[in-house]
């Protein structure tokens, strides 16, 4: 049975303000294109109430680093109190939301993706000897590619909002 490792454990991220969910949406949907990610989107639930749209997107996007390793990466967004606003930007009148957003990152290594070190006890007691000896640098190659592109993500769209605040 593959073992799922959690290396980053929410990393959180928030903002309060005017924003364009599509925006975000097409900024992650195009960086996991370019890194070669493998997009699986979980969730994506929409809900009107009196104070605005709550929506909420749960990504897990993942990237076969090996035969035996797979990187995960779960984002989940959630945003309160979205509301359609119009703003005047240089003459010109831009569509927007405004509300609450919550961004809430984790990052796992997946071993043994195909499970085939498992299929017998002896197999299983193979895989617990070459996890902890001899697949540690591979392991400790794959953490890192995993908080590297982490990291990578994590900036673009603190940049992204960063932008807004400026507006």
């Amino acid at each position: 049975m593959a073992e799922k490792h959690l290396i980053v454990d929410q990393l959180k991220f928030g903002y309060e303000g005017l924003f364009d969910v599509k925006e975000l949406y097409r900024l992650i949907d195009s960086w996991f294109y370019e890194k070669g990610w493998d997009k699986y989107e979980h969730t994506n639930q929409e809900q009107i109430t009196p104070e605005g749209r709550q929506i909420r997107i749960v990504l897990e996007p993942w990237k076969s680093i090996t035969d035996y390793y797979k990187i995960i990466i779960r984002i989940k967004a959630i945003f309160t109190d979205v509301k359609d606003v119009e703003i005047e930007k240089e003459g010109a009148t831009i569509k927007i939301n405004q509300g609450i957003v919550r961004i809430i990152f984790d990052g796992y290594v997946l071993t043994d993706r195909k499970n085939r070190w498992t299929s017998t006890p002896f197999m299983w007691f193979l895989h617990i000897i070459f996890n902890k000896y001899i697949f540690k640098q591979h392991f400790n190659k794959a953490e890192r590619w995993l908080k590297s592109d982490l990291d990578d993500i994590y900036q673009k769209i603190k940049t992204l909002f960063n932008v807004y605040k400026y507006r």
